[in-house]
């Protein structure tokens, strides 16, 4: 796919602009993002499936940005959410609600009811209560709710602990057995229509062979469910497809593509995917600025003004992203951490990076387009980064800098 991040001159750019003008423009810290990279990833993952009838649902929760929704929204791309909020979201960014399907484990009730009043596609529901209720609100609404079951295939993902949702010991999905249950209920309920059979193993997966065996228990069961008269029309298969944050080898698309129809090659139903990560982590930077150099009896930091309530990936799962200055200039090379204001010992962004830098310099942290603002936060009552979509020569900030009294709006001195 097209490189859109790249140096040329010594100098970091975002397609056609270089990184020194996109801070001159909005400061930092600052997370900017490749549009053209995001539509790239789409077509590719789309084109992956010329042979089949795919409907392909982003995963909202990776970046939930309105101009990167609108963007994916414009390429056709369908929404995988997990919240009334992401809902809304989508509907305001011109996003289908015929193309939007509901996953998640705590769907609260008037959530469903927006969403079947909106006309989603599906809700992945992952408990036999969840039916019930569903059916429940469905009734006097008089809308045929649509659902698929997502089963947990206890499949081992091989990837980090906290993003594996395939295995038994997770709190996704069901197992086979109660999977059937559940749809033979289904099936005697008036307000519910069976659409489809739903899996997510986990998140940033770098090898085929647990895609292949999902696959597999997905098809037996999609087998056995037609031999008591359930038909499906499509088959999700969730996201998962991780990207390279410091060089590993990973999937390729066409190849996870080939391995899944080769699979599924004599079943007719449409096949769905929830990719996020795979679609904006490599189109994102996070630009921050060097505030200070400091050493402690050996020990280099490198102190910015971005924090982990910025980017909390690495603090969280010890995740690591590559990260170098947006200029390449004679400095002295020195190993650093990199590490953020706020008062935590956890507050980091990297460990032991060599980095020629000095004070003022700004460094852009890679593959910041998948869980990276979303999960920021204002501890220690820092305002959220401003967020900028680049397209060719075009800069367009699609988040304002959260100010200090942006952060306090909501509140309120208590008075007796």
């Amino acid at each position: 796919m097209t490189n859109t991040i790249y140096f040329s001159e010594d100098r970091l750019h975002v397609e056609s602009l270089a990184v020194s003008d996109i801070v001159q423009a909005f400061g930092t810290p600052t997370y900017v993002y490749s549009a053209t990279k995001i539509e790239a990833a789409y077509q590719h993952f789309v084109s992956a499936f010329a042979d089949r009838d795919i409907m392909v649902c982003y995963a909202v929760k990776a970046n939930s940005n309105l101009g990167v929704l609108g963007l994916l929204a414009d390429q056709g791309a369908g929404f995988d959410i997990v919240s009334q909020g992401e809902l809304e979201r989508v509907i305001r960014a011109g996003g289908d609600p015929r193309r939007v399907v509901f996953s998640g484990v705590g769907k609260q009730d008037p959530e469903i009811a927006r969403a079947l009043q909106a006309g989603i596609a599906c809700f992945n529901i992952e408990s036999r209560s969840e039916l019930e209720r569903i059916a429940q609100i469905a009734a006097p609404l008089s809308i045929s709710a649509p659902i698929s079951v997502r089963i947990n295939p206890d499949v081992d993902p091989m990837t980090h602990p906290y993003i594996s949702t395939g295995l038994k010991e997770n709190k996704f999905g069901v197992d086979i057995e109660t999977a059937r249950e559940i749809y033979r209920r289904a099936k005697e309920l008036p307000w519910i229509s069976i659409k489809g059979v739903d899996c997510h193993i986990g998140s940033q997966i770098t090898d085929l062979a647990p895609f292949k065996a999902c696959v597999q228990k997905v098809a037996g069961f999609v087998d056995e469910l037609a031999s008591e008269g359930i038909e499906l029309e499509h088959i999700d298969l969730g996201g998962g497809i991780g990207v390279s944050y410091n060089g590993e080898s990973v999937i390729d698309v066409r190849d996870y593509a080939n391995a899944i129809c080769e699979i599924l090659k004599d079943y007719p139903q449409r096949l769905v995917f929830e990719p996020g990560r795979t679609l904006v982590a490599d189109a994102g930077l996070l630009l921050c600025r060097v505030v200070t150099l400091k050493e402690n009896e050996g020990k280099h930091f490198a102190v910015v003004d971005a924090a982990m309530n910025d980017l909390l990936r690495p603090a969280l799962y010890g995740a690591y992203q590559r990260i170098e200055p947006i200029a390449q200039l004679p400095r002295k090379e020195q190993v650093y951490d990199v590490v953020g204001p706020v008062c935590e010992s956890g507050d980091f962004l990297a460990k032991e990076r060599r980095l020629a830098i000095a004070e003022d310099d700004i460094l852009a942290i890679h593959s910041c387009g998948a869980y990276a603002f979303v999960m920021s936060s204002n501890y220690n009552t820092r305002g959220r980064a401003a967020e900028v979509l680049v397209k060719g020569e075009t800069m367009q900030c699609v988040r304002d800098r959260e100010s200090i009294e942006d952060q306090l709006r909501l509140e309120r001195l208590f008075s007796v």
